[in-house]
Formats: C-alpha cells, sequence, structure tokens
C-alpha cells in the first residue's frame, strides 16, 4: 500500500462533509496505516476569481486552517507525519499569489479546474464544454505553473476529459504536452480516486457498503483515471502517485479498493510500467 496520501480537504471547502473534524480525517488515516498525510484544501483567492459559491475556503480562513493543522501536526507527532498544503489553479498574473500559499505550507497540488477563454471570462470543468483551444490552454496553464515552481503535483491531470466524448486527436496531444512538461520540470502526476468513488461507493450524498463486485459494475460512468492518458504517461520517465482527493467520511478507509479499481481502469501492463514514489 501507498504510505501516503497528499490530497485531503476539509469542510472549510463547503463541499466536504460540514460536520467531518480536521482531526477525524488525521484518525481515518492513522487507522488506515498512512505515515504521511497533507491537508491540501481548496486554497483561498486572494484576488476573488472563483465566484462559485461553497468550493473554497475564504481568504480569512487560512490562519485558523494552518494553526489548526499545525496543532494536530504536534499531537500526532508520533502516529503520522501531517503536512499542510492547498489544491491551486494556474492563473496568469496570479504568480505571486500563489507563491505566498506556498511559502506558508509544506505542499501545494495543482488541480487545473478551469481557464480563461479568449474574452478573459473563466471556463469551469464539468460546467462548460471546453473548445480545443481552451483545452490546449489548460495544458499550457499547467506547464507555466510547472515552470514558476508552483506545484509540487499534479492533481487529476486526465481531468478534462469530464466533458469529452472520446479521446481522440486533441486529447492525444494534450496528455502529451502534460506529460512531457512533468518529466522535464520532476514533478509527479497524481491518479485521482475521488471519481471512482463518486460513481461507484458514494451513492446520493451517501455512502454505501455494497461489496466491491459490485462497485466494479458501476466503472464504465468513471471519467478519470482515464486509461488512455495513463498509457501515454507510461511512456514518459514521470513520477506517479495516487491521490484520495478525500471529502467526505468513510472515503479513506476505502483507499485500497479505490487503488484496486483504478488499477483495472487503467490496466495491468500501464500500472507496471509507471514508476510510482516511495515514502521517503
Amino acid at each position: 500500500m501507498q504510505e501516503f496520501n497528499y490530497h485531503t480537504h476539509t469542510y472549510r471547502c463547503g463541499h466536504a462533509d460540514l460536520d467531518m473534524t480536521d482531526e477525524e480525517y488525521v484518525e481515518a488515516h492513522i487507522k488506515m496505516g498512512f505515515k504521511r498525510m497533507a491537508f491540501t484544501d481548496h486554497c483561498p483567492e486572494k484576488n476573488k476569481i472563483d465566484k462559485r459559491k461553497n468550493m473554497r475556503m475564504e481568504y480569512d480562513q487560512r490562519k485558523e486552517y494552518l494553526k489548526n493543522i499545525q496543532a494536530l501536526k504536534e499531537k500526532y507527532a508520533e502516529q503520522i507525519e501531517i503536512q499542510s498544503g492547498y489544491e491551486v489553479e494556474y492563473l496568469p498574473g496570479e504568480e505571486e499569489n500563489l507563491k505566498e500559499l506556498k511559502a506558508e505550507t509544506d505542499k501545494l497540488v495543482l488541480g487545473q479546474h478551469f481557464v480563461y477563454d479568449d474574452n478573459q471570462e473563466l471556463k469551469i470543468h464539468g460546467k462548460h464544454d471546453f473548445s480545443n483551444k481552451e483545452l490546449l490552454r489548460y495544458a499550457e496553464y499547467i506547464e507555466q505553473a510547472m515552470k514558476c515552481e508552483i506545484p509540487d503535483i499534479i492533481a487529476h491531470p486526465d481531468i478534462y476529459m469530464l466533458k469529452r466524448k472520446e479521446f481522440g486527436k486533441i486529447e492525444e496531444e494534450v496528455a502529451h504536452l502534460i506529460c512531457k512538461a512533468a518529466e522535464k520540470y520532476k514533478i509527479p502526476l497524481e491518479i485521482n480516486l475521488n471519481n471512482i468513488f463518486a460513481k461507484t461507493y458514494y451513492e446520493n450524498r451517501k455512502l454505501n457498503h455494497k461489496p466491491i463486485e459490485e462497485q466494479r459494475k458501476k466503472l464504465e460512468k468513471v471519467v478519470y483515471p482515464c486509461k488512455e492518458f495513463w498509457k501515454i504517461a507510461s511512456e514518459y520517465d514521470i513520477l506517479v502517485v495516487y491521490g484520495i482527493d478525500a471529502h467526505h467520511r468513510g472515503q479513506i478507509k476505502l483507499f485500497n479498493e479505490f487503488v484496486e479499481l483504478a488499477n483495472e481502469i487503467i490496466g495491468k501492463e500501464t500500472i507496471e510500467k509507471l514508476n510510482f514514489i516511495d515514502l521517503k
């Protein structure tokens, strides 16, 4: 089992379990046998760009968030290493603000959920259909963030398949651009496990307890991890991690099942070619 998870949210983002405490996340990681975890909640924006409600913590919540993580670090120091962090998006002009967030934390994961269109309007994954030009911009933003030394990990790099009906020429080009940049800048890519959770164990916003054999029947609904993306990734000299992307009670304890299902989607041959990070 991978002994760490660097993708954990909190109630502050507004769309995780509002009654689940930070300490419960820590205890769930300990019960699973993880040796290291990082809180990487959706980042606050110094300049309010993403106007959606219940998508990220407010900027004035930062100090309380980091203070609470520090207290948990000290309390559980003998049981697990706890890191602080954020999940961020890159946008041109926001480099200094993102570097401020990086300076006050241990880890930043880049979860690129949106891009600007030609009119400087925000286009959001899942809500909007990206044009081919905007899809290429998605890859460009990820590469630019790496060039600026902002992220430590690229979360769900294949999330761009959310509104795509097939993995065609442009989707393949985007995969190569992301993987080429990850190889150049030596930034790990994450096999994100949240869409598997959302399409299997999490029904009507409640955790079900059906056996993995039943969950396996629903895998055709899963958009990412994307088999074709990871086949391309396996051709590059890049590092790979699994990320739970935890938002809900009961999600962390299913880590091994999620990994098993992710590996089935991606395929044994590709998984064996990927270079997974060991805990150091």
